[in-house]
């Protein structure tokens, strides 16, 4: 069933594009959320494999929903009236398997006081979600949500790739920096690109997935940059042609 779900994700060509839409869990409804049927509609037009989703925008936006695999988010932080601090889990592996999704994604942050803790859970969920058959991507946040560049080198980045992967995640999604080829080479399993905050440029966004990609990830879980795009459905198609077709940067700004 690994197998059967993660082709849900993942094309044949073993690349993914995941278009994060979790935000509304953390910070109620952000630009481009407001109205999750909208967005979900130009996401499947443009080209998108799959989502990472909450709970309850999976459960009232399943029709929308029925084109594109479903990552389900079991954890959260608080919201952004206090503090975006990790706040542990909020869902389980049934609850997923209960609104049908093909994943699940657990968050863990190392270089932090919730290091252990964070990767406890993570371990623990690798292990109930297997014996059901769910994938499970390990989101790995060195330093923690919106950590300073100290936390993304490289050699930090590796580790926290490699962590994840020998505590069972199926894939793993991090942050992209230069020399990410060193973060896929050495991580054995697939590595997708964390989009981060929204980019102020849209040339910047597809030459750093271009680049993301040549280096060995495969594929890209990104939210803001789409969802908040001036045209998101050709944001999306741009970011897809990247990813499955191998184009070149201009030739995806062509779409847009």
């Amino acid at each position: 069933m690994l197998t059967r779900r993660l082709r849900h994700i993942f094309r044949p060509d073993g690349r993914a594009f995941i278009v994060a839409i979790d935000h509304g869990m953390t910070e109620g409804p952000v630009q481009g959320l407001a109205s999750p049927a909208d967005t979900l509609a130009a996401i499947v037009a443009g080209g998108a494999d799959a989502v990472l989703a909450g709970y309850g925008l999976a459960m009232h936006h399943a029709e929308a929903l029925a084109p594109l695999g479903l990552i389900l988010r079991l954890d959260g932080g608080h919201t952004s009236i206090g503090s975006l601090a990790p706040a542990g889990g909020f869902y389980t592996v049934a609850d997923a398997l209960r609104l049908g999704a093909d994943a699940v994604a657990v968050s863990a942050f190392p270089g932090t006081p919730q290091e252990e803790v964070s990767l406890r859970h993570l371990a623990s969920v690798v292990g109930e979600a297997h014996s059901w058959g769910l994938p499970v991507l390990g989101e790995m946040q060195p330093g923690g949500f919106d950590s300073g560049p100290e936390y993304h080198t490289v050699e930090k980045l590796a580790i926290a790739a490699r962590v994840a992967a020998e505590l069972g995640a199926d894939w793993v999604k991090l942050p992209y920096t230069a020399g990410y080829e060193r973060v896929t080479q050495s991580c054995f399993v697939p590595v997708v690109m964390l989009g981060g905050v929204k980019a102020g440029n849209e040339r910047v966004l597809l030459e750093t997935i271009h680049t993301a990609i040549a280096a060995g990830a495969a594929g890209v879980a990104i939210g803001r940059n789409i969802f908040q795009a001036a045209n998101p459905r050709a944001m999306t198609a741009a970011v897809a042609a990247i990813i499955h077709q191998g184009a070149s940067v201009d030739t995806a700004l062509a779409l847009l």
